[in-house]
Formats: C-alpha cells, structure tokens, sequence
C-alpha cells in the first residue's frame, strides 16, 4: 500500500553510494546533510504486537538535519527519547553536522507498535527513516536474537 520498497531500497543504495564517492558539486562552501545509517537491527520481540528498532544516522555533511518520522509496512513507528531512564515519544530528533543520532538499546530508539506479524530472527524489517530536510532514507533491519548486544568496539571475549 506504502509504495514499491524494493524500488525505493535500489534507490536509496545507489544514492548512498554515490554519496560516498565524494564527488560534491557545492565546492569547498558545504552542502547540507550528507546522510549514511549503519548498525540497524531489531531484537527478536517477545511481545507479538511491539519491537523496538536501532540504528545509528551519521551525519558527514556541513548542515545539521533532524528525523522527524519513520513508516514501515510492518506497523507503526514512533520515534522514542530516552532521558533519565524515561521513555517518551517525541516528534524529531537532531542529525547535527559532522555528527550522529544514535538509536540504541537503553537509549534513543524506534519503537514498532501494532505488528502485523511478529517478525523472526533471521528475517528483515524495512523502514523509511524521514528527514526535515534530506530525501527520506530506506534501511533493512535484521532480525537479531532478543539478547543480541552490538559490540560498540569492545574487545572479543
């Protein structure tokens, strides 16, 4: 109903590439945000109608943007802030220049609500992650164990 997400994934792949290409027609004066996502993934819900999600948005542009929304064909995604210990919904959440927005266990994150189908470990969630300012961005969130922790660089065991 939402669209083609494969066309959009294509899309959205082929602009992140060229965007890692470096080539910038705005010359040494900047351009605005210049957007990649990287460490996303869904723990495995317990619950069959709310997940959370987790990505990191790296921001390597000379604009600061923010996320203002995310749709899946999933189910409904609202974006959560973490101050606290206290979770509450929020309507965006700055990308600054030359920085990122961390969505993470604990913290910042993307919270999936009135599943259509609990999704399983080993599957993919796609999500379109919406900017104030940036084209919108399509990212596939696999499915990880329900206690899988990224290793943020820790060290092996």
């Amino acid at each position: 109903m939402r669209g083609r997400p494969a066309l959009g994934a294509v899309t959205v792949i082929g602009a992140l590439v060229l965007t890692g290409c470096g080539g910038s027609d705005s010359g040494s004066s900047g351009s605005g945000a210049e957007l990649s996502v990287d460490a996303a993934y869904m723990p495995q819900p317990i619950s069959d109608s709310m997940a959370a999600g987790f990505l990191t948005i790296t921001n390597s542009g000379d604009a600061g943007d923010e996320l203002t929304s995310v749709t899946s064909e999933a189910g409904d995604v609202t974006v959560h802030e973490t101050v606290d210990g206290t979770m509450k919904e929020v309507d965006r959440l700055p990308v600054p220049a030359h920085g990122e927005l961390v969505l993470e266990s604990g913290g910042n994150h993307l919270m999936f609500e009135k599943l259509k189908q609990q999704p399983k470990q080993g599957q993919t969630v796609s999500v379109e992650l919406h900017f104030a300012h940036s084209d919108p961005v399509t990212v596939e969130l696999p499915v990880k164990a329900a206690t899988y922790q990224p290793a943020h660089g820790h060290s092996g065991h």
